[in-house]
């Protein structure tokens, strides 16, 4: 039995059946059984969180709260660390951006997805690099330059290559200069465990709906200080400790300061028990990428999109250009002919997978740049099968 949940067969165009084959993983990934039933487990003691009497409220207090500290202790939290559960890694950084002490510039790179592109007010982004070394080499010139409060804040792995950040070096020189470091992990928390002292991070951010926990959550996790001493990220009940009859209000401190309303219970439980399942689970991804890039590169029509060289380690995504064919009609005949499923688009980080686009119709000999990539994602639940079947669909 599969670890995920999965639809099993679909039905294809010419009235065969096969198993489908998920491979757009990285945009949303299917429901792992354990957490699953660590949801049905939990429904009919649903009640409230924090501010309710009973055996359902104490439960689902109770509840809440291991699972934040699950989050804390799989991610090594310290004492200074604080968990904080949002949305998803998009709310989380914009969360993050609303705390930042005034004056604080951010620093980035125009490789990133909107979730960590958008949100910063006053940002210097820094040009794609084409290896780890100048990643790091750019950033140490940045910062070097750079005389006031600052937070680098980068990937951790590609959401368009797959391709993996040099995450720690990278820390290594904000903090040589006095900065912070907050990662996106959206990426990465699906594939391999997540550390704030091996990233080197101060913050981390990611959602659960990557770490097949599809139930409407996410984290920031990391230092306490600049979140303990900002406003409310929502003005409401949870967030308020105390309100005067004069209107004037006490904030509460802790996660609570930016959790108000009721909480995402299911959500928390369900992104804490995925996430202590992936940390012990068992994967055979990294032979499947490579069965994957070996049989796109035998392909002459197909250009893999790549920033760093081809060796770079990598997650399980690859996104490539299709001479000839329009992506979105692409996808459509991979899934009504194949029984597949793939992402097209730019993928929410749309100046890296433009330049991405136009190198690699350069080396197909393309007249046209594709405006669309198309990209296979894969994880839990992807067989060597799904793999070859895409190929062979490409081929054809």
């Amino acid at each position: 039995m599969s670890i995920v949940l999965s639809p099993g067969d679909v039905k294809l165009r010419d009235g065969r059946s096969v198993d489908f084959a998920n491979l757009d993983i990285a945009a949303t990934a299917p429901c792992l059984r354990v957490v699953a039933d660590a949801v049905a487990e939990l429904l009919p003691f649903y009640g409230s969180v924090h501010r309710g009497a009973g055996a359902l409220s104490e439960r689902c207090t109770r509840e809440y709260e291991q699972a934040r500290e699950t989050v804390a202790d799989l991610l090594g939290c310290g004492a200074g660390d604080t968990v904080v559960f949002t949305r998803n890694t998009t709310d989380a950084f914009n969360l993050l951006a609303r705390a930042l002490p005034a004056g604080t510039t951010v620093v980035t790179f125009d490789t990133e997805h909107h979730a960590n592109l958008l949100p910063w007010a006053d940002v210097v982004r820094l040009p794609a690099p084409r290896s780890a070394e100048e990643a790091v080499a750019s950033l140490t010139r940045c910062l070097y330059n750079t005389g006031k409060s600052t937070l680098v804040s980068v990937t951790a792995a590609s959401n368009v290559t797959g391709e993996l950040w040099p995450v720690a070096r990278l820390a290594a020189v904000a903090h040589r200069f006095g900065a912070r470091i907050a990662v996106d992990a959206a990426q990465l928390a699906p594939h391999a465990p997540v550390s704030l002292a091996e990233l080197g991070a101060d913050y981390v951010a990611f959602s659960g709906h990557k770490i097949y926990a599809p139930f409407g959550a996410g984290v920031l996790v990391g230092r306490a200080d600049w979140l303990d001493a900002a406003e409310p990220y929502l003005a409401g009940g949870g967030a308020s400790a105390n309100v005067a009859a004069d209107g004037t209000v006490r904030w509460a401190t802790g996660p609570a300061r930016h959790e108000a309303g009721t909480p995402n219970l299911l959500g928390a439980v369900a992104l804490a028990t995925a996430l202590r399942a992936l940390h012990d689970a068992d994967t055979h991804e990294q032979a499947l990428v490579n069965r994957l890039r070996a049989g796109l590169a035998g392909l002459p029509h197909v250009e893999e999109l790549r920033l760093f060289g081809p060796e770079a380690p990598r997650v399980g995504i690859v996104s490539f250009a299709v001479a000839g064919e329009d992506p979105g009609e692409l996808a459509v005949r991979l899934g009504r002919d194949h029984g597949i499923g793939v992402r097209t688009g730019l993928f929410c980080a749309h100046p890296l997978t433009r330049r991405l686009l136009a190198e690699a119709a350069t080396r197909l000999g393309a007249v046209d740049v594709p405006t669309q990539a198309v990209r296979a994602s894969l994880g839990l639940g992807t067989t060597a099968e799904h793999v070859d079947r895409l190929l062979a669909a490409l081929d054809r």
